[in-house]
């Protein structure tokens, strides 16, 4: 009888053959991709510093309580600054409105805020009190100033870079009186570092994310 031969031992296997070299390019790139992904949105609107756009002048006038206050107090600390005066039956009120509304959002906070009159001949510290009062301004951060004419239209005009004048010489023409509307904001060094239109919607909430850059990074 005859006998069937055993199979023949089963070859061994091959070892595995390695990835192609652009399986691990095409992965490398996916987790690239999903890292900077990641990055962007862990990066909050504020993170990013607020451009430096020149030094402010030294200058001093006087507050609503009859204090000589300016730059000088300022120096360290960040403020924001706004251009109004008492009887204007426009855009000031609403301009202070938003102030207060920031001086809320901030409360707590290192950030001063200043409110310069392009009518000060009128609004002596007493008119400026009054009005402060009325818009519920916290004395230890918000300061009204008053002062010679000439010296607040060179530091609105030529150290904000704001608008400021009178189209006439008569003071009682309240219509004659214009002004920027515009925020600055400025760091505690003396240097602004954004300009802001009130009438924008979002003005107060971007003004409050670069305040807030500014007092993170100590000023």
């Amino acid at each position: 009888m005859s006998t069937i031969p055993d199979p023949s031992p089963a070859a061994p296997s091959a070892p595995p053959r390695p990835a192609p070299t652009f399986f691990w390019v095409a992965l490398l790139a996916t987790a690239a991709v999903c890292l900077l992904l990641l990055g962007v949105a862990l990066v909050r609107p504020g993170d990013k510093p607020p451009e430096r756009l020149g030094a402010l002048p030294d200058f001093t006038f006087t507050r609503q309580d009859g204090q000589p206050f300016g730059r000088a107090q300022l120096l360290g600390r960040p403020f924001v600054a706004n251009f109004i005066f008492t009887r204007c039956p426009t855009i000031c009120p609403v301009f202070t409105q938003k102030m207060a509304r920031l001086q809320k959002l901030t409360e707590g906070e290192r950030l001063a805020l200043v409110s310069f009159s392009v009518d000060p001949k009128y609004d002596t510290p007493e008119r400026l009190s009054a009005y402060a009062t009325r818009h519920h301004a916290d004395p230890t951060r918000w300061s009204f100033l008053t002062g010679d004419y000439t010296r607040l239209q060179d530091t609105v005009v030529g150290g904000f870079k704001i608008a400021m004048g009178r189209n006439g010489e008569d003071e009682n023409d309240i219509p004659s009186i214009f002004h920027g509307s515009h925020f600055v904001l400025v760091d505690g060094s003396g240097e602004i570092r954004g300009y802001y239109n009130s009438e924008d919607d979002d003005a107060v909430e971007r003004l409050r994310r670069d305040a807030g850059w500014l007092l993170r990074a100590g000023g």
